[in-house]
């Protein structure tokens, strides 16, 4: 029984060699680091996306993946590390996998944002196996265009591109872990 042609496998290993390298790049080599990356990446937003800068003050806390790598071929895959704020100081760290499905080609890195609207959202991200659907949106800032940021079921997402190229349509999902600040 032949279960995948040839012509599948290439492709198939080309998007393991990229979420491979997304992944590897968006590791860091200490806490220090990923804090420092995630500040940098937090005083990028305030100062070229107004309207995001103030969700930074409206949210009960906030997480920041500063270097989300993702990989594309039909298959989809990204990973990043973040850091999680609450009242502006650290309260732990945060791993973030997606995986998706779809008419979709390339590799991108990017920076993203997940805010927590209260206490209780915050809470069961914290519980450490805390997911986002297919219907969860996120609002993609590009420089120069103002867009509106809601909640939507506790959470509002923001992505900022950082490099690379990638076009297509997929459905998938993120799931994160939790680690508290030791």
């Amino acid at each position: 029984m032949k279960l995948l042609s040839k012509k599948f496998y290439a492709p198939l290993l080309t998007l393991l060699l990229l979420v491979l390298v997304a992944g590897c790049g968006s590791m860091k080599n200490t806490e220090q680091d990923l804090v420092s990356d995630a500040q940098d990446a937090r005083n990028t937003i305030m100062m070229d996306h107004p309207n995001a800068a103030e969700m930074f003050n409206e949210a009960e806390a906030y997480a920041i993946f500063p270097n989300v790598g993702k990989g594309a071929y039909i298959i989809g895959g990204a990973s990043g590390n973040g850091v999680v704020y609450q009242n502006g100081n650290v309260i732990g760290y945060s791993d973030l996998k997606q995986v998706d499905i779809g008419l979709q080609a390339g590799g991108k890195s990017f920076i993203e944002v997940v805010f927590f609207e209260d206490q209780g959202t915050l809470e069961r991200f914290k519980e450490g196996t805390y997911e986002l659907d297919a219907n969860a949106s996120a609002v993609i800032l590009e420089k120069g265009v103002s867009r509106n940021l809601e909640f939507q079921d506790g959470v509002s997402i923001v992505t900022v591109p950082k490099a690379g190229a990638m076009a297509g349509i997929s459905v998938g999902g993120q799931r994160f872990t939790f680690q508290p600040r030791q």
